[in-house]
C-alpha cells in the first residue's frame, strides 16, 4: 500500500464542505478546510439554489486546501441528487431549481400521462418521489434552450474542467437510466418530451474526468485532476459503511434517512413498487435498494422555528438530553407525511398531523423533540423490516452513518423500535467514501482493491458505537 492526499467537495442540502483526505498505508484521516451554508432561495419563479455562491465557496475552499497541501493528487465531488443546471454555450441558464419547489407536482401529472408509474418502475426501478429529475424536466421551460443538463456535482466538475459528463450513481436517480443496463433510457426520454441531446455521456466512479482549467486553475493555482466518485452523496456514504455482516442494513442519516441494503441486482417486483423502495446505482455496479425516509430535517426545521421565536440559538445536545428523559407514552406521527416536506413552521404542522390522528400534542419542546425523534426511528425500523422482507434477507444489524450517528437518542430509539443492534459511525461517511474512491483510483489500496477492502480500512480506523435494543 501507499498513500497521499486528496480533496473532497461534499455538498449537502443545508451546507457544503471542502475536506482533505489523507491516506497513509491504508489508514484514513479527514481534515475540514472549509464549511459554508447552502439552502433554498426564493425567486420570482420559485425556489432555487444559490449555485453561484455555492460554486464560489467551493473554489475558495479548494484554493485554501491547495495552500495547505500543495501535494493534493485529485479532487472528487459529491452532492445531493436529482437537481441540475442547464448549460448553453458554456454558460449556466439561471440558478438551478430546488427540489422542494412546488412546480414538480405538475411534472408528475405530465409524465404519468405518457408513462404510468407502474411502467416507470419496471424501467428505472425508482420509488415515487415527486421531485425526481424526470418530473422536474417535464415542467422545465428552459430545457429546449440547453446544450446539456448537468446534475449538481457534474455541473461543478464542468465548471472546474470543462468536461460534460454524468456520473452514473447520481444519474440513476433521475428516472432516465435503465435499471437493468445502467444506460440512458432514450426511448423513455423521447416519449416524455426530453431531448436526448441534453443527456451527457455516462461515467463510472473512479474515472478521471480532466484537470482544472481557466479561472478555476488560476484561482486554485495548479492543474489538479478531477476524478469521478460516487457523486450521489448516499452512494459515497454507502462506500464507507463498514458492513459487519452479509445481512446488515444501513441508514445514511442527515436531512434525509436513506434506509436499505446493498444488492448485486435490482428488485423491481410489484411488492417493491408498492412499498416505494428504490433501486439506485452504487459504486462498482452495486445496487442501493433503499427507501427515502424524512430524517433530521424534521428536527432541524422545528429547532429553526423555535430559534426564530426565541431570537437565540438552541443548545441541541441539551434539548436531546432533556428529550431522552421524557417519560410516559410518546405520541407518534408519520415522518413521511407529505405535509411536512416543505420549509416552514414544523412544530405547528406536526401538531396538526398529530391532532388529526387523535394523538395528543406534546406540551413542551423536549417532549416535542422526543416525539419527532421517536417518529423518525419508527419510520427507520419499518423501512428496515420492509427491506428484509422484499429481499428475503434476515436483517441482523443496522449501521447508521452520517450526522444521525451522533444523535444518541435517535440511535437508541432505532435499536429499540427495530429490535436490532445499531452500530453508529462513521459520522463523515460521505466524505470518507469520496476519498476512498479517489484513493483507489490512484492505486493506494493496491491494484485490485475491492469495495470490501475499502470498508475494512474504514472499520480499522474507528470502532462504531453500539446500541443494543432495550425490552
Amino acid at each position: 500500500m501507499s498513500g497521499g492526499v486528496v480533496a473532497a467537495v461534499d455538498l449537502g442540502a443545508t451546507s457544503g464542505r471542502v475536506m482533505l483526505g489523507y491516506v497513509d498505508d491504508g489508514m484514513l484521516r479527514l481534515e475540514q478546510v472549509a464549511r459554508f451554508p447552502n439552502g433554498p432561495v426564493p425567486g420570482p419563479d420559485g425556489l432555487h439554489w444559490d449555485f453561484s455562491a455555492l460554486y464560489r465557496h467551493i473554489v475558495e475552499g479548494l484554493t485554501e486546501a491547495f495552500r495547505r497541501e500543495p501535494g493534493i493528487a485529485s479532487i472528487g465531488i459529491d452532492s445531493w441528487a436529482v437537481d441540475y443546471g442547464l448549460v448553453h454555450g458554456g454558460e449556466l441558464l439561471g440558478e438551478p431549481f430546488h427540489y422542494r419547489d412546488e412546480r414538480t407536482a405538475r411534472g408528475v401529472a405530465a409524465v404519468h400521462a405518457e408513462a404510468p408509474f407502474e411502467e416507470l418502475y419496471r424501467r428505472n426501478g425508482l420509488q415515487f418521489l415527486p421531485f425526481n429529475t424526470l418530473y422536474q424536466y417535464a415542467v422545465e421551460a428552459r430545457l429546449a434552450d440547453a446544450d446539456v443538463s448537468l446534475l449538481i456535482p457534474d455541473l461543478v466538475a464542468f465548471l472546474l474542467t470543462g468536461v460534460r459528463v454524468a456520473e452514473r450513481t447520481n444519474a440513476s436517480t433521475t428516472g432516465l437510466v435503465d435499471v437493468r443496463t445502467g444506460q440512458w433510457d432514450l426511448e423513455l426520454a423521447t416519449r416524455v418530451g426530453i431531448p436526448a441531446s441534453v443527456l451527457p455521456p455516462l461515467v463510472d466512479p473512479g474515472e478521471r474526468l480532466g484537470t482544472l482549467h481557466g479561472e478555476a486553475r488560476e484561482r486554485i493555482g495548479a492543474p489538479l485532476e478531477v476524478i469521478a466518485v460516487g457523486s450521489h452523496d448516499t452512494a459515497s456514504a454507502v462506500v464507507a459503511v463498514p458492513l459487519s455482516t452479509p445481512d446488515a442494513a444501513y441508514i445514511s442519516c442527515g436531512t434525509w434517512g436513506l434506509v436499505g441494503v446493498e444488492l448485486d441486482e435490482p428488485v423491481v417486483s410489484d411488492a417493491a413498487r408498492e412499498a416505494n423502495f428504490t433501486n439506485e446505482g452504487g459504486v462498482d455496479g452495486r445496487v442501493r435498494f433503499l427507501h427515502n425516509v424524512t430524517g433530521l430535517w424534521l428536527l432541524s426545521e422545528a429547532v429553526r422555528t423555535w430559534e426564530a421565536e426565541d431570537g437565540a440559538a438552541i443548545d441541541l445536545p441539551r434539548l436531546l438530553d432533556a428529550a431522552a428523559a421524557v417519560t410516559g407514552d410518546i405520541p407518534l406521527f408519520d415522518a413521511n407525511d407529505s405535509r411536512l416536506s416543505a420549509p416552514g413552521d414544523m412544530p405547528a404542522r406536526i401538531a396538526a398531523v398529530l391532532a388529526e390522528g387523535g394523538s395528543p400534542v406534546p406540551a413542551t419542546r423536549e417532549a416535542f423533540a422526543r416525539t419527532i425523534v421517536e417518529s423518525i426511528a419508527q419510520a427507520f425500523a419499518d423501512a428496515v423490516a420492509t427491506a428484509g422482507r422484499l429481499t428475503g434477507r434476515d436483517i441482523d444489524v443496522i449501521h447508521i452513518v452520517g450526522g444521525g450517528a451522533l444523535n444518541r437518542l435517535l440511535c437508541q430509539a432505532t435499536a429499540d423500535r427495530s429490535g436490532l443492534p445499531v452500530l453508529a459511525g462513521p459520522v463523515e461517511a460521505t466524505a470518507l467514501g469520496n476519498v476512498l474512491v479517489q484513493a483507489r483510483a490512484h492505486g493506494w489500496f493496491g491494484p485490485d482493491a475491492t469495495l470490501e477492502d475499502l470498508r475494512r480500512a474504514v472499520a480499522a480506523g474507528a470502532a462504531p458505537v453500539r446500541y443494543e435494543p432495550r425490552a
